[in-house]
């Protein structure tokens, strides 16, 4: 998708709506699965297990993970804004 948004080419609108489309599954996946270990380290009222370490970890590389994919693609979309 990072190359696609990179082009220099306009897309047609299939093409937009088959991107948009991937976007949202992969976003939406990452999302969900934050969701998820967000609710499970919430749970957790221990705070020093030794899962605790391992489920904030997680939860940080998701959350990694979510902030590149975001910013590959915005920085590489060429957005015109009609007013």
């Amino acid at each position: 998708m990072k190359n696609v948004a990179n082009l220099d080419v306009e897309l047609t609108v299939e093409e937009r709506n088959l991107l948009s489309v991937a976007y949202k599954n992969v976003i939406g996946a990452r999302r969900a699965s934050w969701r998820i270990i967000s609710s499970i380290e919430q749970k957790d009222d221990k705070g020093a297990s030794a899962k605790t370490a391992q489920i904030v970890e997680y939860r940080e590389t998701v959350c990694a993970e979510l902030l590149v994919f975001n910013s590959d693609v915005v920085h590489g979309c060429h957005i015109e804004y009609i007013f």
